[in-house]
C-alpha cells in the first residue's frame, strides 16, 4: 500500500516546472501537461479506478479507449478545429466518472467505452489546442504516457484497496470535480 501511496504522490502535479516547457515540442512537455492540472489528473485517475472496479475487458479497454480518443482529440484539437462545451465536457467528465465509482455502478462496457471516448477526446483536444505548434508528435507520446501512467495509478489504488475506499475515492472526484465547477 505504501508503495502505491507513493507511486500516486509522484505523479501529483508540479505546476512549477511545468512553465517555460508548455510551448515546448518535447516528450517532457507533454508528460507534464495533464499531471500539471487537477481536472485532467482526477479525470484519468478515476478511469483507472472505475476499470479496476470493473474488472475483465474493462481493466484494459477503458484505459486505451481514453488513450486512444485523447490522442485523437488532441489531432483535432492542434489542427484548430472545434470542440463545443470542451471544459464544461473536463469537468463532467471528473464529476460522471466519480459518481459511477462511487455508486459502484456497473454499466454495460460499450456505453462506457463510449462515454470514455467522448471524455478522453475531450481531454484531447485539450490538450492539443494548447500544445506545442512543432514538435507534437513528442509531446503527444508524452501526454499520452502520462496519462496511461496515471490510470495505471488508479488501476493499483482501485486493486488495492477495500471497495468502500474505493467508493469513497470515487465520491472525493465527483466533489473535487464541483468544487472545479465553482472556481
Amino acid at each position: 500500500m505504501k508503495r502505491i501511496l507513493i507511486a500516486a504522490l509522484s505523479l501529483c502535479p508540479l505546476p512549477a516546472m511545468a512553465h517555460g516547457l508548455h510551448d515546448s515540442g518535447t516528450f517532457l512537455a507533454g508528460a507534464l501537461h495533464p499531471v500539471g492540472g487537477l481536472d485532467h489528473v482526477l479525470a484519468m485517475i478515476a478511469v483507472g479506478l472505475l476499470a479496476a472496479q470493473l474488472t475483465g475487458r474493462a481493466l484494459w479497454a477503458l484505459p486505451v479507449t481514453f488513450v486512444t480518443a485523447m490522442l485523437l482529440g488532441g489531432a483535432v484539437g492542434a489542427a484548430g478545429l472545434p470542440f463545443p462545451l470542451v471544459e464544461p465536457m473536463i469537468l463532467a467528465s471528473i464529476v460522471i466518472l466519480g459518481v459511477l465509482v462511487a455508486l459502484a455502478c456497473p454499466l454495460p462496457l460499450p456505453a462506457l467505452v463510449a462515454m470514455v471516448a467522448l471524455f478522453g477526446g475531450a481531454h484531447g483536444w485539450a490538450h492539443g489546442a494548447e500544445g506545442p505548434a512543432t514538435g507534437l508528435a513528442l509531446y503527444a507520446l508524452g501526454f499520452a504516457g502520462a496519462t496511461a501512467a496515471l490510470h495505471l495509478v488508479g488501476i493499483a489504488l482501485g486493486r488495492g484497496l477495500p471497495a468502500l475506499a474505493l467508493r469513497g475515492l470515487g465520491a472525493g472526484a465527483a466533489v473535487a470535480g464541483l468544487a472545479l465547477v465553482v472556481v
